[in-house]
């Protein structure tokens, strides 16, 4: 299992790094703007400049990642941008959804390998 959230970590620094950075550098070509509500949505976040937040959210998360550092504030960070990428397929462009599964599969294996840096979030009760 600790080879497997390696393995996991790593892609998941490397896949946030790229897309993240493409968000500033744009040196992957995007096609059209996809058709319907779904081509709206994205124009607006990116005529409102959100996509860069999320791209530097994305960035700093990958480099975490890589580095092996913070490793649970990385994934903290990047479960909302997760969730985004899931909603936003499955509910308007689902033929993209399989790199958000593929994502969120591999953010469960690092999240399973560090869960004791969750505990806390998880008390019933806290002490006062």
């Amino acid at each position: 299992m600790k080879i497997a959230a390696t393995i996991a970590r790593y892609l998941l620094g490397l896949m946030f790094l790229v897309f993240g950075s493409n968000d500033f550098l744009h040196f992957i070509p995007m096609g059209p703007m996809p058709p319907g509500t779904a081509g709206e949505f994205a124009g607006l976040l990116i005529a409102t400049h959100y996509m860069n937040v999320v791209g530097l959210i994305m960035v700093v998360s990958g480099i975490l990642f890589l580095v092996n550092r913070y490793v649970p504030l990385a994934l903290v960070l990047l479960a909302p941008v997760l969730v985004n990428i899931l909603l936003f397929h499955i509910l308007m462009q689902p033929k993209g959804v399989a790199m958000g599964a593929l994502a969120t599969v591999l953010w469960f294996l690092v999240a399973y390998r560090v869960r004791p840096a969750f505990y806390g979030l998880f008390q019933q009760r806290v002490q006062d």
